[in-house]
């Protein structure tokens, strides 16, 4: 699979070369490597918001290019370190849960349905913020604002999860609470697939099974993390 874009001035500018990544269901996987290495574009694509420019890209068993993507986003979450910003000030953690059912920024009319209701007040409590359900999401702490987003994510019983750093900018306590909980995630929904983005290790969750290292749009290493996360494999990277 090839990526490329044009270049300011002209010329291309290649995003990812040669890459061949394949995830089973139910692994656990880290995206490791540092800035300009490819890694959202590689989200991108497997979030089905990009295409490749060569090669082909399938995504849940349906190629890109062929599939109905609004119908393959929907079996997909999402988490970044920016979506805090993009929901209305006026929404309460509860309502920003909530949204997450539909996909958008914004509530369902009236408030939801009983089980939808249901459903994003117990995905708050497993996140630790049953207590914070009626709070003003924007004065939250931002590991709460995240860990709502991750109840958020949750919301359609998604089969693929991605989080793009979801911890960048954290406090130490905020990002021990959030990656506990995709601990937890791991233990109570081991079929759920994830995709965990990061650049600084000591973010990446414990129950991490597999790591995918690019360094200038080539994949550096693949496979189980004792496997790819060695001393050699990340000088490589991270040079």
């Amino acid at each position: 699979m090839r990526v490329w874009r044009t270049a300011p001035g002209g010329g291309r500018a290649v995003l990812l070369d040669g890459v061949d990544w394949r995830v089973a269901q139910g692994e656990r996987w880290a995206l490791v490597g540092p800035n300009g290495a490819g890694k959202t574009t590689l989200l991108q694509i497997a979030g089905a918001v990009a295409h490749p420019t060569s090669g082909e890209a399938r995504v849940l068993g349906a190629r890109l290019g062929r599939a109905d993507v609004r119908e393959l986003r929907a079996r997909i979450g999402h988490v970044d370190a920016r979506m805090a910003e993009r929901f209305p000030s006026r929404l309460t953690a509860l309502q920003v849960a909530l949204t997450g059912a539909a996909g958008t920024i914004l509530p369902p009319r009236g408030g939801g349905g009983g089980a939808e209701r249901r459903r994003a007040r117990d995905l708050l409590e497993a996140m630790g913020c049953g207590p914070l359900a009626g709070r003003a999401f924007r004065v939250l702490s931002a590991g709460e604002r995240q860990r709502v987003l991750l109840a958020r994510a949750l919301m359609p019983r998604p089969r693929l999860l991605l989080l793009d750093e979801p911890t960048a900018g954290l406090d130490l306590p905020g990002r021990e609470a959030f990656l506990a909980r995709l601990d937890a995630l791991a233990g109570c929904e081991p079929a759920l697939t994830t995709v965990q983005v990061s650049h600084h290790l000591e973010e990446l969750a414990a129950s991490t099974t597999h790591a995918l290292l690019l360094r200038g749009g080539r994949a550096v290493a693949a496979g189980p993390v004792g496997a790819a996360l060695t001393a050699a494999s990340l000088s490589r990277c991270f040079g």
